[in-house]
């Protein structure tokens, strides 16, 4: 898990990254939560999601955004943090040229970030959302949403009521050729403080049958 410093848009940012030793292995790209609020790359739900990615083959780094860590900059409300995770894609990309695909996968401010990194990179193939803040952000720059992807949440979310969340899983679902598979787990807060291993799970079911739908497409052409 070697330590990286990479250029970010207003200084180096500090990650973490692991390097497939699978030829031409797809990448995945890990954001942590609120930077005001002890967001970090090494949040345990970041954490078990870097290593959910790590353990399907991927090329995978999570990192901090501007200002945490060892990151330079200052926090810029969400606007430069998307800056920051299309600089981190960027290196990924450069360092694997060849790649058969590429996943976000955000927690909490994190999956705000990501989804607008979605938007914005129509390579992405995947994406994971745990906890979206959907109450918190306006959520409607997905219109279209490029592709489908895994959405985790907690009926016990004290900060993001699970109906704000779902009410935007029934949004996107109506989209032509999106489907987002939803899932929501009993007794599960916003910290997701007892279901870590829940997230691993959900990553390698979800994003496993993807790939190998995917791969299993290739080989029949």
């Amino acid at each position: 898990m070697p330590e990286v410093m990479f250029a970010g848009p207003d200084g180096r940012l500090e990650g973490r990254y692991h390097h497939s030793s699978e030829p031409n292995a797809p990448l995945a790209l890990i954001m942590h939560p609120h930077p005001l609020h002890g967001g970090t790359m090494n949040n345990r739900i970041t954490y078990a999601m870097y290593r959910a990615f790590e353990k399907l083959g991927f090329s995978v780094m999570r990192f901090n955004f501007r200002g945490v860590g060892r990151s330079q900059g200052r926090y810029d409300g969400g606007i430069g943090e998307i800056s920051d995770a299309a600089g981190a894609l960027d290196w990924m990309q450069m360092v694997n040229p060849n790649s058969s695909g590429l996943w976000i996968s955000g927690y909490s401010f994190g999956a705000f970030v990501g989804m607008q990194l979605l938007m914005r990179r129509p390579e992405v193939s995947g994406w994971v959302s745990v906890a979206p803040p959907a109450n918190h952000y306006d959520f409607g720059f997905l219109a279209p949403c490029p592709c489908g992807g895994l959405m985790l949440h907690g009926d016990a979310d004290e900060l993001v009521p699970e109906p704000a969340v779902r009410k935007l899983v029934d949004k996107l679902n109506t989209q032509k050729g999106v489907q987002v598979d939803y899932r929501v787990y009993a007794g599960a807060d916003h910290v997701f403080a007892n279901h870590a291993d829940q997230v691993s799970d959900a990553i390698d079911d979800y994003v496993g049958r993807v790939v190998a739908r995917k791969t299993m497409a290739l080989a029949a052409d």
